[in-house]
């Protein structure tokens, strides 16, 4: 297609967004979905949080939608879950309840526009019975080690068979020091993995929180959560040491699996709302991702859902944003340059330097056809290689709907130190 008609056709679909007042008819189609999909194209993008948090609301006080997923770790994100419903063991301040991300990125979840998030949240739980609280819950896979202390203190309480199995993956996992890459080459090259032990207590805890009585159900709940992350964990590591898609696969396999667990826990009736990065929850079969063999949660709940399924990319044209030069190097307050041309930001850009929403449907497949490189940054960046931070895009079915932020602000981080360069 011309770039000429590209941009004629961004022109008419696009709407003005000045935030959710704009957004009553995204919000209807996507309030008759299971599972609404908010996407962000940084972690480190304050827009996107807020705008993620203000339809969140929407969806559960207008729709009933009944908890937010986020790429998060169970354990730090269940703490966060027990403050905003009000559990006494978490105290009233939300920032007591955000310090355990404390694990690099943690600026992802610890910061202001979270603390703003969570006090609605609790504030709308108050007068509600547990069982029509809305919760907030981790279901990414990287908590191992904590995974596996949660589950031993949980098992401490109530002595049993299922103890013995903790420890036995405990001790299987002791020797490797918390070094996920160690336990990667100690069990993809030696076979000395911890699959079998993980897998058994695993099968221990499953479904557990069927027979729990009502105080101990959200708990019991927890201890089969922390065991499905240790088993994905152990996964994960074992295969990445082979720098292929596996790793990848597994990684968002296991997140649709969480959130399915956490839709049966809450009932037939319930609605999930999920938050991840735009490389999660937009469909990779319409990205350069198919090719390498890759699937992601998007299109894992598409395939098996179908119109259930609601997804909301972002974007942004130019702007600020946190993120480290390496893994686990401090966070930075960095520029994001301006869209490179002819992406899909600079077109939107060009169309019109103000905020927009567009939605899409089968009615309107004009840009179905329309491969476009769209960015996406990590919780790594070097603005300086910024070509190499696009994902060739067929918009309209990658996503149902787009929000794109002409200009966009970084995160505001709690307790850490932000570097600016």
């Amino acid at each position: 297609m011309e770039q000429s008609l590209v941009l004629q056709t961004i022109g008419m679909l696009a709407k003005p967004y000045n935030g959710p007042e704009d957004a009553n008819e995204l919000l209807e189609r996507a309030g008759r979905a299971k599972y609404v999909l908010l996407g962000e194209a940084s972690h480190g993008t304050s827009e996107y949080y807020k705008d993620r948090a203000a339809l969140s609301k929407r969806l559960i006080a207008d729709f009933g939608f009944r908890f937010i997923a986020v790429e998060g770790d169970w354990p730090s994100c269940y703490t966060l879950n027990r403050y905003v419903k009000g559990c006494g063991d978490t105290g009233n301040d939300v920032r007591e309840a955000l310090r355990d991300f404390a694990r690099w990125p943690e600026w992802m979840w610890a910061n202001r526009e979270i603390v703003e998030l969570a006090e609605w949240l609790r504030k709308y739980n108050a007068d509600k019975p547990d069982s029509e609280k809305a919760g907030f819950y981790g279901i990414d896979v990287y908590s191992l080690w904590e995974s596996m202390s949660e589950i031993l203190s949980y098992l401490e309480a109530m002595p049993g068979s299922d103890l013995e199995a903790a420890r036995r993956a405990f001790e299987c996992f002791e020797p490797h020091g918390r070094d996920e890459q160690q336990y990667g080459i100690s069990a993809s090259f030696y076979g000395e993995g911890c699959e079998g032990e993980v897998v058994d207590l695993l099968r221990r805890l499953q479904d557990r929180w069927r027979q729990a009585g009502s105080d101990d159900r959200e708990d019991a709940l927890s201890a089969e959560m922390n065991a499905l992350a240790v088993r994905g964990a152990e996964a994960y590591y074992r295969t990445m040491i082979r720098h292929d898609a596996e790793s990848w696969n597994i990684r968002d396999r296991h997140m649709v699996e969480a959130l399915e667990k956490l839709m049966q826990y809450h009932g037939e009736t319930a609605r999930a709302i999920v938050w991840e990065h735009n490389t999660h929850i937009g469909d990779a079969r319409w990205t350069d991702m198919a090719e390498e063999g890759m699937v992601n949660v998007g299109q894992l709940l598409r395939e098996k859902h179908g119109s259930d399924v609601f997804a909301v990319g972002y974007g942004t044209y130019r702007g600020t944003v946190i993120a480290g030069r390496s893994w686990g190097a401090p966070a930075q307050e960095m520029k994001v340059p301006e869209a490179i041309t002819n992406s899909w930001e600079e077109l939107l850009h060009r169309s019109g330097a103000d905020n927009k929403l567009l939605l899409f449907d089968e009615e309107t497949p004009v840009l179905d056809e329309v491969t476009l490189g769209h960015r996406a940054i990590g919780v790594v960046y070097h603005p300086e290689r910024e070509r190499g931070n696009y994902v060739p895009t067929v918009i309209s079915k990658r996503y149902d709907a787009f929000l794109f932020f002409d200009q966009t602000h970084a995160l505001s981080p709690l307790s850490i130190e932000v570097v600016h360069s």
